[in-house]
């Protein structure tokens, strides 16, 4: 049987950990990269597997491609804490692998957002690349939403891949100051410049293509909340690009002077 390696990244996910790893029991093997966490995480994901690495921080990529490099199987299946796999995922999972037809394969993601499980708001289907070949697959360096780049033809599943993100608001923006800060810093090393159109008009054509376009109003008070912080999120990512280059110009002022 052609094996399964399962890999993620960990820090301070005492309230994820167990049942992610409960959700993967099947794989042939786990690889577990601790941030160094302050709580239990390393030591609950050492009930699960021998293979549970703590490192220094360095990055979403690096740590997945440490990850990554530790597999000793030919396929590899990366989740992230917050997420489960069900059995019937796991099964089809298994039979896609036994055929030479693709070297890596999208899958649906349902995300339970807020205690309601998010069927639109251009969340659902959102297929995410998640199971592909070790020897055809590599990390990129984007520093937030990052993701692994396939050499060859990528297949679809059909069942879900669960995601519990964000039960509470205050989890959420516990993420929000981070993650705009890594986006805005994204984009001034690819060399975009800000522009007041890309916060003046971003923020609410998104909270319209979301709400309205994309019928997250059937989502409920969730759908709106949901449409409202992504706007929020965009708003402030252009705001941080503003800022790190408007600061950057003063800097470079003040050392002309």
């Amino acid at each position: 049987m052609i094996g399964i390696s399962v890999i993620l990244i960990t820090r301070n996910e005492v309230v994820n950990i167990r049942e992610c790893l409960e959700s993967v029991q099947w794989a042939d093997e786990i690889i577990v990269v601790d941030a160094e966490s302050e709580d239990e995480t390393a030591e609950i994901a050492r009930e699960y597997t021998a293979h549970v690495y703590v490192r220094p921080w360095e990055g979403f990529s690096r740590a997945k491609q440490f990850a990554l490099d530790k597999c000793n199987n030919e396929w590899v299946l990366w989740i992230d804490s917050d997420e489960r796999v069900t059995e019937n995922l796991a099964r089809e999972m298994r039979n896609a692998i036994r055929t030479d037809r693709f070297v890596a394969y999208r899958m649906p993601r349902i995300a339970y957002f807020l205690g309601r499980w998010i069927r639109h708001s251009g969340w659902y289907p959102g297929h995410v690349l998640r199971l592909f070949r070790r020897d055809r697959a590599r990390f990129n360096d984007l520093k937030v939403h990052e993701g692994v780049e396939i050499d060859g033809p990528v297949g679809i599943l059909h069942n879900d891949l669960l995601h519990y993100t964000d039960r509470r608001i205050s989890h959420y923006f516990n993420k929000f100051n981070n993650y705009t800060t890594l986006a805005a810093e994204e984009l001034n090393d690819r060399g975009v410049r800000f522009r007041l159109a890309d916060l003046v008009f971003r923020p609410p054509l998104l909270f319209v293509k979301m709400y309205l376009l994309r019928l997250g109003f059937l989502d409920g008070l969730q759908g709106f909340i949901l449409a409202t912080f992504s706007a929020s999120y965009v708003l402030a990512k252009y705001a941080k690009l503003w800022e790190l280059q408007h600061a950057s110009s003063d800097e470079k002022e003040l050392s002309a002077r």
